[in-house]
């Protein structure tokens, strides 16, 4: 019999946040980690190319024989994971002699859990720009109380930042005081932080916040959560492999070569890393250990990359060195 695993899906290293919970959680099972680190970050991309990018990794999963995969991104949770389970999972012949395969997201868990903890029916919430544009955590907490007032603000310059390793430059203070502040203005009790890559923040956000305000931070959530379903769902956990095995899988790890000067940005697709260059470094002038601003030779644009903060932060959590294999989903 193949070993089955769980497989842990994100756009690039923030899921890691999620596994690991699960792993402390959940220990006894085989987990498998893909990162589609080259196309990250999926904030800003439209509904059907997310729906695209998650049924390639979909895809790859079942074929290295996952059983049940969590979509730990909540930009896919939002935009693709609703047409991924009715339209594709299910419709789909090639998975049809298996009706135990389940695909499972980050959002509606986080919900439940934020509308059990707000006190007085203010939650905000902490997303990339197409989670806000879904109105998916809106939705979800509606449907369990729609007395509760959801406040929602994009903050499209925190996964390109964390993603490139800058998360612990000063800088990323300014830019969440002003994202947090119309949140805070509003007398929320509660924060969601609605993307896997922000639990990285959550020390930095909390010594913002006021202290009466509750942070939700997914890994925790989810990991319980699936430990509740498990528990309820034989059918599936009886399939799992218990081998405490991880393997991990990326799209990207590698540098553009260097041309006449400048770098080609380290995606495919030359998504930019910065749009807006100029203010951001403007913004670094005042600090020291500035990061490093590269120019990108195809598009003429500037991206902050560290192809190694995908293994350095996996190894840091798990607390031993680990293997990443490079695949391509397109």
């Amino acid at each position: 019999m193949s070993s089955k695993s769980i497989g842990i899906f994100d756009s690039g290293f923030g899921g890691i946040t999620i596994l690991r919970e699960i792993v402390k959680k959940l220990p006894q099972y085989n987990y498998i980690y893909l990162g589609d680190s080259s196309r990250a970050p999926y904030g800003s991309c439209s509904q059907n190319t997310i729906y695209q990018f998650c049924k390639q990794a979909v895809d790859f999963l079942f074929k290295k024989n996952c059983q049940l995969i969590i979509f730990a991104c909540n930009t896919a949770s939002a935009k693709a994971l609703r047409k991924i389970q009715q339209e594709y999972l299910f419709k789909n012949p090639k998975y049809q002699k298996d009706k135990t395969k389940r695909i499972l997201g980050v959002i509606i868990p986080t919900s439940e859990i934020a509308a059990k903890t707000t006190k007085n029916n203010k939650i905000g919430v902490m997303a990339t720009k197409s989670t806000v544009l879904s109105r998916a955590f809106n939705k979800e907490i509606k449907k369990i109380n729609n007395k509760i007032q959801v406040l929602e603000i994009a903050c499209p310059l925190l996964v390109p930042i964390i993603e490139a390793g800058e998360h612990d430059r000063r800088i990323i203070n300014i830019i969440l005081e002003k994202y947090l502040k119309s949140l805070v203005n509003s007398n929320i009790d509660t924060l969601i932080l609605g993307c896997t890559h922000y639990s990285v923040l959550e020390a930095k956000v909390r010594n913002i916040l006021p202290s009466n305000i509750q942070i939700l931070s997914e890994p925790k959530i989810v990991a319980q959560k699936l430990k509740e379903y498990l528990d309820i769902h034989k059918e599936i956990e009886s399939q799992l492999t218990k081998n405490a095995n991880i393997k991990f899988f990326t799209t990207d790890l590698t540098k553009g070569p260097r041309q006449n000067n400048s770098y080609t940005c380290i995606t495919s697709s030359c998504h930019l890393y910065l749009k807006n260059p100029s203010k951001y470094l403007d913004t670094l002038q005042n600090f020291s250990n500035k990061p490093d601003i590269n120019l990108c030779a195809k598009c003429k644009s500037y991206f902050v990359a560290d192809p190694d903060k995908f293994k350095k932060l996996g190894s840091e959590f798990f607390g031993k060195e680990i293997d990443i294999e490079v695949i391509r989903l397109f």
